[in-house]
């Protein structure tokens, strides 16, 4: 019997993309968060609708692998990509721009735009770093601990790399596990 594939779009949208599994959903998000300190996540809404419809003829269309909502409305957008195409790094920043502006509607204050944080599970080297994963914000050049806004988060997590991993710490609650 062959072992299925948990990085597979359909197994890993059923484990962590539907209602019903919000419980693996929170554990795997404050997992992967602990890395940017962001406080302990208590509830997490899934959101099924996953399609940006292209608003105008020429628009690109996106479909999302897992979104979701917290209670103070972080929005999460998380993606699983097995191949490379060589565009993760601009892929990511568009879904993320996409999740983000979605959160606004015409006329409102931007002050109601909320947190976005994109999560890219990848099977192939995003960022050219040994670290299986890294994550991003909007720093200041010169004045490195000084980020412009917490709106902007995006980690890419590498399987191949986690897998070379010679020790992993799958006891804890960690990453790893």
């Amino acid at each position: 019997m062959e072992r299925l594939k948990p990085l597979n779009d359909y197994i890993f949208g059923k484990t962590f993309g539907e209602k019903g599994v919000e419980e693996q959903l929170l554990s795997l998000l404050n997992a992967i968060l602990a890395k940017s300190k962001r406080p302990k996540l208590t509830a997490i809404e899934i959101v099924e609708h996953k399609t940006f419809i292209a608003e105008i003829i020429g628009d690109k269309t996106s479909i999302l692998d897992i979104r979701a909502v917290t209670e103070d409305n972080t929005r999460f957008n998380i993606e699983v990509q097995l191949r490379d195409y060589g565009n993760m790094d601009k892929r990511s920043l568009f879904y993320w721009s996409k999740e983000y502006a979605a959160g606004l509607s015409k006329g409102d204050d931007y002050e109601k735009l909320n947190a976005v944080i994109a999560i890219n599970i990848v099977n192939f080297e995003v960022v050219a770093l040994p670290d299986f994963h890294t994550t991003f914000h909007l720093r200041e050049d010169t004045h490195r601990d000084y980020i412009l806004t917490d709106s902007l988060e995006i980690h890419f997590i590498d399987v191949r790399k986690f897998n070379a991993l010679t020790e992993k710490d799958i006891k804890n609650d960690s990453l790893h596990r």
